[in-house]
């Protein structure tokens, strides 16, 4: 017998409620690279591309600042970078939903597994994306 108030949501209830949040993420992140890719090519369509030589000026949306000035102008570049970005951070935040449900489910080792994935992944992404 169950002990009463443990499963407040059911097992496929969660695994339907991740699975169209990775869905929408990437549905999102599809979009905004396309019209960051139709603003770039209005733009650049008719400029030729040089892979002889690599030019380090052309990397200046390697932050996450930096993308959202660049959105804020409007350059299809910088919002080619977000649509990435929103890609990069949809199984972030299934994790942080994981770790959520499984606080409500009162599972705390995995709420510790959890956070523990968690802090790997921002980690990771912090020498990335904030220098």
């Amino acid at each position: 017998m169950e002990k009463p108030g443990k499963h407040y949501f059911a097992d496929k209830d969660i695994q339907v409620i991740l699975g169209t949040l990775l869905r929408v993420g990437v549905i999102a992140s599809m979009t905004v690279v396309f019209i960051g890719g139709l603003l770039y090519l209005s733009v650049y369509g008719n400029t030729g591309a040089d892979y002889h030589t690599f030019n380090a000026a052309k990397t200046q949306y390697s932050s996450i600042l930096a993308i959202f000035q660049g959105m804020s102008r409007l350059d299809g570049r910088a919002i080619i970078q977000f649509g990435t970005l929103l890609l990069i951070f949809t199984p972030v935040t299934r994790v942080v939903f994981s770790i959520f449900s499984f606080l409500i489910e009162r599972d705390y080792l995995y709420v510790l597994i959890g956070i523990f994935v968690l802090g790997v992944i921002l980690i990771s992404l912090s020498n990335k994306l904030v220098g």
